[in-house]
């Protein structure tokens, strides 16, 4: 095998003595998608595209600063030693599950107040979202962040991985296991189930997409956390997001379960927003 390359520079460029990370152009870019898929899904459901995009204008800040704000508090002891950097979101640092909490909560205030249904806005959002993440997790491969336990070179060649990826896993002079690259793979698979099955007539009430969502991210998630090194913990002993996987998976299949017993007082998925000027003018 070719001699082992150095590891990729996190810089990707440089506007006079501002630094522009590759972790922050991976994550704008799956932002600008997210929302693309989002706008056009959205159309077919009768949501209005100013309504997405005024939605993100408030998620989006909210998510950063949730996600941002959820990783300092379980990392305290060392970010009250350092408090400068606690702003520092290019250098990584945040947790997708603390951005999943700051815009739901965003979602849910913005939609109630623009009469639309909270589920539908969630439903067309959720596997944009499990996309976006797919592509989030390359900008910690950029880091060497969010990587697993000391593996060894034979395994890394062994999955057929490329020789970049395999490099890049080279940190403190240890090979690591590629756990972005396990989340990223599962997140993509789960983008290409979503967006097959949401537009099957009758298999999804409104809700259930985003609740198959979680139930498939929190899956995932829990055995994957498993495999890292770098873990946010609880008491020192238990990982928080495996113990908040579990919480979600449990706590989404029961919500379909509940939903499902309400029989037609749950909208079906492909009905689209009740309350549209669309819909309004088809009942008329």
């Amino acid at each position: 095998m070719r001699g082992i390359l150095a590891a990729l520079n996190p810089i990707a460029f440089h506007l006079g003595a501002i630094q522009v990370h590759w972790y922050g152009i991976i994550i704008a870019t799956a932002v600008i998608i997210a929302v693309t898929l989002a706008v056009r899904e959205g159309s077919r459901r009768n949501v209005d595209s100013d309504d997405i995009y005024d939605m993100i204008l408030w998620a989006l800040p909210a998510a950063i600063i949730a996600a941002r704000l959820y990783y300092v508090a379980f990392e305290w002891p060392y970010y009250a030693q350092h408090p400068a950097e606690i702003i520092r979101v290019w250098d990584g640092g945040i947790a997708i599950y603390g951005s999943l909490i700051g815009a739901g909560i965003v979602v849910f205030f913005f939609c109630r107040a623009r009469f639309i249904p909270v589920w539908l806005m969630l439903d067309i959002a959720a596997p944009t979202v499990i996309m976006a993440q797919a592509m989030g997790r390359w900008g910690n491969f950029m880091n060497q962040e969010a990587f697993g336990q000391i593996t060894s070179l034979s395994f890394l060649q062994g999955l057929h991985l490329p020789h970049f990826i395999i490099s890049q896993m080279l940190i403190n002079g240890a090979y690591r296991q590629p756990t972005f690259l396990y989340e990223s793979t599962w997140d993509i698979l789960g983008f290409i189930v979503l967006m097959s099955l949401r537009h099957r007539p009758g298999l999804f009430k409104q809700g259930e997409v985003f609740l198959s969502y979680v139930i498939w991210y929190s899956f995932g998630r829990f055995f994957i956390e498993g495999m890292r090194t770098d873990s946010l913990m609880l008491f020192n002993t238990i990982r928080v997001s495996q113990l908040l996987s579990v919480i979600l998976f449990v706590g989404a299949i029961g919500l379909i379960i509940y939903r499902r017993r309400l029989g037609n007082q749950v909208s079906m998925y492909l009905d689209g927003n009740p309350f549209s000027k669309k819909a309004k003018q088809a009942k008329n």
